[in-house]
């Protein structure tokens, strides 16, 4: 599980430094200790006051470097000694070429050739500066050296060039960040998480469904895969970015979110069910949009879906461990314990979804981890803290 940890963060000189200070907000306001390089043409985009204030860190700029009154610190040893993950973004070619050649003659230059911790490249640029060669030799020499050098998205750019070069959007950024920092103890496992909600269609614009945003879902992806865990995540049609390097199955209705598990069953070590998956669906779907009578309304005919859990709980192998949710909104640990026992679980996670803070679309939660043969383990905090605490739990199992 992630702690929190000590980032370095180099900004050199492209107009995507202007992000720079919401990044070092997210991190901050996730426990984590942040210090500043600055290059001298980066101060043009961002102040070194605003990230000061942010950080509550002293912010180290070119005019720090061999300076008297810092000298005794030597900061291009320091600061390294300090960091846990060194991170630049955004990378100019300017800086990708210093890092690469080694140039020690800046102070950004100096500590990443004194740098010996892991090393998190975000390269922004223009799309042709990005596409010559010199900037890809630069980016393979650093690649093979062992730094982690992550691919620009492709857009219109600042400069009015369409193209690939702009920095990725923060919650990747976040996603790559907490993927270094993080001990990688579920390494070699493969786990599928399902997430979000299911549509059954009444007619081409209507549906049944529920008020599932997919969060707790997408907080396991995101933390088993900073775990080390290959990931698979089946996913209903929710508001998030999908994780980086996570393989995603799109669905839309139970019998499509069956399909996908059923696909997955023969070869998976862990599979969550935090999916808020449709009990009952139409016997027939209207083929047209079903008018408004002006007497009044009209009745549906439900059928009942395929239990997913239950279904897997039947075929599931002696080394496979299923997890299920149960969302409830009375007699909580009663009827979560009935589906662990009458699914072939190994765990459920349990909630009251009207219960505050908690359940639906909500950041945080509540939850109970119920396995067989231990007692109920409550845990409150973030969707990402309960969702490592229910890895952990996961991991006891295996």
């Amino acid at each position: 599980m992630l702690t929190k940890k000590h980032i370095l963060l180099g900004i050199s000189g492209g107009i995507a430094a202007y992000k720079m200070p919401d990044l070092v907000h997210a991190l901050t306001k996730a426990g984590h200790d942040v210090k500043v390089i600055l290059t001298k043409s980066a101060e043009s985009f961002v102040s070194p006051l605003v990230l000061a204030t942010l950080t509550k860190n002293k912010v180290w700029r070119e005019e720090d470097f061999l300076a008297p009154s810092y000298g005794y610190q030597i900061p291009h040893i320091s600061l390294v000694e300090w960091a846990d993950l060194f991170v630049l973004c955004p990378a100019t070619a300017n800086t990708l070429h210093v890092a690469a050649t080694g140039d020690a003659s800046t102070l950004l230059g100096s500590t990443f050739v004194a740098n010996t911790k892991p090393v998190l490249i975000f390269p922004a640029m223009n799309c042709n500066m990005l596409a010559k060669e010199t900037v890809q030799n630069d980016i393979a020499t650093l690649k093979q050296r062992g730094a982690t050098v992550v691919d620009p998205d492709a857009g219109l750019l600042a400069c009015g060039y369409e193209g690939k070069g702009r920095l990725p959007a923060k919650n990747v950024l976040l996603d790559f960040i907490n993927y270094a920092l993080t001990e990688k103890d579920l390494s070699g496992k493969k786990i599928v998480v399902t997430a979000g909600p299911t549509h059954e269609y009444i007619d081409p614009v209507r549906f049944i469904s529920n008020p599932s945003s997919g969060k707790m879902g997408y907080a396991l992806a995101m933390a088993a895969r900073a775990r080390g865990a290959e990931v698979t995540l089946i996913s209903g049609h929710v508001d998030i970015v999908p994780p980086a390097d996570i393989r995603i199955i799109s669905i839309t209705s139970a019998k499509e979110m069956l399909d996908a598990t059923l696909s997955c069953a023969n070869d998976y070590n862990v599979m969550i069910k935090a999916a808020a998956v449709g009990d009952y669906s139409c016997k027939q779907v209207a083929t047209q949009k079903i008018k408004r009578e002006s007497k009044g309304g009209f009745s549906l005919q439900l059928k009942e879906n395929k239990d997913i859990a239950a279904e897997l709980g039947k075929i599931k192998k002696q080394n496979q461990i299923l997890v299920g949710f149960a969302a409830e909104t009375n007699d909580v640990m009663q009827n979560a314990k009935k589906k662990l026992a009458s699914k072939n679980l190994d765990m459920i996670v349990a909630n009251d979804v009207t219960a505050q803070n908690a359940g639906f679309a909500t950041d945080t939660n509540t939850v109970h981890i119920i396995t067989k043969n231990a007692p109920a383990t409550e845990v409150t905090g973030t969707k990402l803290e309960v969702a490592n605490t229910i890895l952990d739990n996961i991991k006891a199992l295996f």
